[in-house]
């Protein structure tokens, strides 16, 4: 399936990111997805040395282990998202965030396990060619842009705990930010 046929997704991008989403167990797509069939037909979880923009927002040292989460999402068939999330290693070490199902409420649920619940996000958005790796992955065109999704989790305290990259298909999706003013 691609093309006309396809319904872009609306990612709800601060609906999906409330503690009542993911605290209740929930993943944090399901505020976008209205029971479409999602699928995340690889997850690749490694340790690795922290690149030196990771290193910086999560106050580690250049190098440093890092746990690293590479996903692929297909949604109704079509590939519309990459994910790489990074996590120092020290901290995630022997939990859940470092096998491929995290369990209910994914990352940030076993985070607040932790004592580091997620209370602020970050996010960047900006957009760009893909490189002939994305376009393969996602299924697209050389000549299809892509969006880049740059988000930070911050704890309580302020500090970085999770810095995900993705890429997404531009022409899958709608982003939406509601919020008070």
């Amino acid at each position: 399936m691609g093309g006309r046929d396809f319904r872009p997704v609306r990612r709800h991008s601060v609906e999906r990111l409330a503690h009542a989403q993911w605290g209740a167990g929930r993943s944090v797509w399901a505020a976008d997805i209205e029971g479409r069939d999602l699928v995340v037909d690889s997850v690749e979880v490694t340790e690795e040395g922290a690149p030196t923009v990771i290193a910086g927002v999560l106050e580690i040292r250049e190098g440093e282990r890092v746990c690293v989460r590479r996903r692929r999402f297909v949604l109704d068939g079509k590939p519309v998202l990459l994910s790489a999330s990074y996590l120092a290693a020290e901290l995630v070490a022997g939990t859940a965030i470092t096998r491929p199902d995290t369990g209910p409420g994914g990352t940030y649920a076993r985070l607040e396990e932790l004592g580091r619940r997620p209370v602020r996000f970050r996010e960047e958005v900006r957009s760009r060619m893909p490189s002939g790796d994305e376009s393969a992955r996602l299924a697209v065109s050389a000549g299809t842009p892509v969006m880049l999704i740059g988000r930070t989790a911050f704890d309580g305290q302020g500090r970085a705990v999770e810095v995900n990259e993705m890429v997404l298909d531009a022409s899958a999706y709608v982003l939406e930010y509601g919020f008070e003013a």
